[in-house]
């Protein structure tokens, strides 16, 4: 499907670096990083999020196609606010998880998207990409899916399928951390994930790699007691599996890192995954403050919370919601 030819590609700023969440959806963020009665439909919370980031990573993509309705309603949420904003996107779980993850490995042999599957992800993605929002697409793989010959076969010909968006592989088995690999991603622009992920077995360890115009860094947490708690249900374990808040210490070591990845990337996305309780929230805001050395706004409630933000952040105090922003989430 030619569709390359209507994308509006982002213009990146010098030493672009965009700090965000992932996902921004998530009743426990009620109250803490959102105002009190975001339930009630009054505030859409990209609307909120918005004011304080200039990116976030859409995980529903993962789960299913977007439906192009939704992505247009979500563009036009963050123009309101921020006109600098820009998406990431997970590319859906159909082209890069066995439909049995839970129970079986992933490789080449076990992932079988269909032509369906990538007409409505195609549908999903462009529109966001024809708003000349979409910073960069995700290729999030598991941890078994490993640096294999049938694998790297497999990468090369999604990598194609995907090629008229910017491109962004994560995988998480130490395996690919070769010269081969980024010598491959380097040649088709393609970035390189560079992931903060409990070190068990053969998972990846932190890096710092540059492959393409896109510089990437997800902060996934090091719960290591809960890592391997269902990642494919909706359920508490699920969540418990991202509760942990990174401490200034932890962040000082990524900062390093994210400013040398940015000083060889056009554009440098820094997305937290530590979801729980909107501890992503408060760890993406540290990096904000500690990366351009001034202080940040933050949400009042978010800051009542964890009162230790106080020391990189100021308060913004919820204000009334304008009738234009009183509008239903979809």
């Amino acid at each position: 499907m030619e569709s390359s030819a209507s994308l509006r590609v982002p213009q990146p700023q010098p030493r672009d670096i965009r700090i965000g969440t992932a996902g921004w959806s998530y009743k426990d963020w009620e109250g803490i990083f959102y105002p009190p009665g975001m339930s009630r439909r009054k505030l859409h919370p990209l609307e909120y999020l918005a004011r304080f980031f200039d990116t976030t990573e859409i995980n529903t993509s993962f789960y299913g196609p977007l439906k192009p309705e939704l992505a247009k309603l979500w563009c036009r949420k963050v123009e309101a606010v921020n006109k600098n904003f820009l998406f990431t996107a997970k590319l859906y779980r159909a082209f890069t998880h066995s439909p049995l993850a839970v129970m079986e490995p992933t490789s080449a042999a076990s992932i079988r998207p269909t032509d369906e599957d990538e007409r409505r992800t195609r549908e999903g993605l462009d529109a966001i990409a024809n708003e000349g929002r979409l910073g960069a697409l995700l290729i999030q793989f598991p941890v078994s899916f490993k640096n294999t010959s049938l694998n790297r076969e497999y990468l090369d010909r999604l990598l194609r399928q995907f090629i008229e968006y910017p491109r962004v592989v994560e995988v998480r088995h130490s395996s690919w951390n070769d010269a081969a690999t980024l010598a491959s991603f380097a040649q088709k622009d393609v970035g390189f994930c560079n992931i903060d992920q409990p070190l068990l077995g053969r998972s990846l360890a932190p890096t710092q790699h540059v492959t393409g115009a896109i510089g990437y860094i997800r902060l996934h947490g090091r719960n290591y007691e809960n890592w391997f708690a269902d990642r494919d249900s909706e359920t508490d374990n699920r969540n418990d599996r991202y509760n942990y808040l990174y401490k200034p210490s932890e962040l000082e070591g990524w900062k390093e890192k994210i400013v040398s990845i940015a000083e060889r990337a056009q554009t440098t996305y820094v997305i937290t995954n530590n979801h729980f309780e909107s501890k992503a929230g408060v760890n993406a805001l540290e990096l904000k403050a500690m990366i351009s050395g001034k202080r940040v706004l933050a949400p009042e409630t978010l800051i009542q919370k964890y009162p230790e933000l106080r020391n990189v952040a100021d308060p913004v105090e919820d204000t009334p919601v304008p009738a234009s922003m009183k509008l239903p989430l979809d």
